[in-house]
């Protein structure tokens, strides 16, 4: 049988030098616990415990040099130009059980078609790579220890069976006297034909809806114009413009957009709201009939491109067509996470974060590893719109967003794909920063209607229970 290697998600450092979100990226304050598990235990305590607190990258490959003179000395960066390499002090451990780059190993071994995957690593120096995995209660050991005496290549298989409702893998690297670089770390996974529903990765066609916020979206229309690996696998990208001030009149618009090339289109209509905005995106994804997935944005968020690759990927080896939603993080707290997980409640039909897990994470605080409900896998009912994954086939059979103006429109979306077989997953790892929710009190201005009528709405629509369960009876209060 052919196999071939497909990477699921790859090892990424930082885009900027907002040192706000390197928790999301790299741990380096580890507990004194951990450190000792592989730390020379010749050693006295106080040197051990001036080892942990000295624990830094030096230098993140793509930041800036104020940003890597804040962390360590610039001065062994070497030619490390691209956002996957790092250099790690001698004598330290760093941790990339972090958000963005340990493995959702739970969410791989419910939703898609593999049984393991292959963490791979090319790493120069002498150190020591210590392999880790959680369950679902957050308790965590190593499972492989791998010692490198220079220069190396490993590939470490490791299995997806026993994940059943949670836990992740990750990778700490203990440096040996000198500096130890990483250049590159990935899982991927080995695939055939047979698991898969192309014979290469899917196509998308990226939607952006937006109205009078010019500057958020060419900031993020250059993002994506830069993103190349991302536009290799991108058809077109709309821009569905319902305001009157013109993205396209943005002075900054030809430059943001020039690496799009052809592959940009812009629409002007009428301000039909969100729900109009991305029914159009779905509307032209399918009628041209190009791409596998209607990847939806919102203008207001900053993108992590690497969450784009890593929701393709997941769709692609998904046992089913399945939506696949990013993370919400702040714009203004880039540490804090907004839900990890959104469901409607059957009978109040009110949305919320999912059951055991909490809202407004803040990873600058509490990490990954030491965050025990992060661990279980959540389910969810839907995902909103600010990034979310929609398969071209789940668009022709369910059919395009509610008309519905503002709200309600992603949720109600979510639930009726749920119960037509295609269920959404929120996927650790793909995240987008987005203006916070606190500077949108809904409940209050103009925009309460419209919550209240689209929620009506949906739940008579889908509710199990007689007359939407107790909102209308709600509403009266």
């Amino acid at each position: 049988m052919n196999e071939d290697l497909r990477v699921l998600q790859r090892v990424v450092m930082p885009m900027s030098d907002d040192l706000d979100v390197l928790p999301l990226y790299v741990e380096t304050e580890l507990d004194r616990g951990a450190a000792l598990a592989v730390l020379d235990t010749t050693e006295d305590e106080e040197e051990r415990k001036q080892k942990t607190e000295r624990a830094v990258v030096n230098a993140v490959a793509g930041q800036s040099q104020s940003m890597v003179r804040g962390l360590g000395s610039p001065s062994s960066m070497g030619d490390l130009a691209n956002r996957r390499s790092a250099l790690v002090t001698g004598g330290e451990r760093v941790s990339f059980g972090t958000y963005f780059n340990a493995f959702p190993a739970s969410y791989w071994s419910r939703w898609s078609v593999i049984d393991r995957v292959v963490l791979r690593l090319r790493i120069s120096g002498e150190c020591t790579v210590v392999v880790l995995r959680s369950n679902a209660k957050g308790h965590s050991h190593p499972v492989e220890s791998v010692s490198v005496a220079d220069e190396g290549d490993l590939a470490i298989t490791l299995p997806l069976e026993t994940f059943v409702d949670g836990g992740w893998y990750w990778f700490d690297i203990v440096a040996g006297p000198e500096n130890v670089t990483l250049h590159s770390a990935e899982w991927v996974a080995r695939t055939d034909c047979s698991m898969r529903r192309h014979s290469k990765p899917g196509r998308v066609s990226i939607g952006i809806t937006t109205y009078n916020r010019p500057d958020f979206c060419v900031d993020g229309l250059g993002v994506l114009s830069t993103a190349t690996e991302v536009l290799d696998l991108v058809d077109r990208v709309y821009v569905i413009d319902q305001g009157t001030d013109k993205v396209e009149s943005h002075p900054d618009f030809p430059d943001a957009t020039k690496g799009m090339g052809d592959k940009l289109t812009v629409i002007s209509q009428g301000n039909l709201g969100g729900s109009g905005g991305f029914s159009r995106v779905m509307e032209e994804t399918v009628r041209t009939g190009a791409s596998d997935y209607a990847l939806l944005l919102d203008d207001d968020v900053v993108t992590e491109p690497e969450s784009i690759l890593r929701a393709l990927a997941f769709a692609d080896l998904a046992r089913k067509p399945t939506i696949v939603g990013g993370h919400m993080f702040s714009l203004y707290d880039r540490s804090v996470l907004h839900a990890f997980g959104e469901t409607v409640a059957p009978y109040s039909w009110w949305w919320g974060p999912a059951p055991r897990t909490q809202h407004g994470h803040d990873f600058g605080r509490r990490s990954l590893r030491h965050t025990s409900w992060l661990h279980r896998r959540v389910d969810v009912d839907y995902n909103g719109w600010w990034m979310c994954l929609i398969p071209t086939r789940v668009i022709r059979e369910v059919g395009l967003a509610l008309p519905v103006f503002i709200k309600w429109d992603d949720a109600e979306y979510g639930i009726r794909a749920k119960a037509a077989g295609f269920p959404t997953v929120s996927m650790p790892g793909v995240a987008v920063w987005h203006v916070p929710w606190q500077d949108k009190n809904d409940a209050l201005d103009w925009q309460a209607y419209h919550h209240l009528r689209n929620r009506l709405v949906a739940a008579l629509l889908h509710s199990p229970y007689p007359r939407g369960g107790s909102i209308t009876g709600e509403s009266f209060e």
